[in-house]
């Protein structure tokens, strides 16, 4: 079963940065897409940024400029290079494939706030 293990979340004033970290176990990671997603407060969960196994990303509007997803096959590890963050970033990011498995890790909490 594919786990998912996130982490780089903080407090972060507006205009800040922060990497999240998302460590995939077992051995099929460098054959899927991979996506970042996000969940605010209220909120239904959102799609924030795709890659797929050939490494053609794709971005929602609201993080297009501002985010930069990759991926490392090697370390089986995705990543999310958030930059200029803004309240509305607020939320809690989980990795899972693209389109998603049923199983979630527990996801990394970002709040930007000043």
């Amino acid at each position: 079963q594919v786990q998912f293990v996130e982490s780089g979340g903080g407090l972060v004033q507006p205009g800040g940065s922060l990497r999240l970290s998302c460590v995939v176990s077992g051995s099929i990671f460098s054959v899927l897409g991979m996506a970042w997603y996000r969940q605010a407060p209220g909120k239904q969960r959102e799609l924030v940024a795709t890659i797929t196994s050939r490494y053609s990303t794709n971005y929602a509007d609201s993080v297009k400029g501002r985010f930069t997803i990759s991926r490392d096959n090697v370390k089986s590890t995705l990543y999310l290079q958030m930059n200029s963050l803004k309240p509305g970033d607020t939320a809690v990011y989980h990795c899972n494939a693209e389109p998603a498995l049923p199983s979630w890790g527990q996801g990394t909490q970002v709040a930007v706030s000043s």
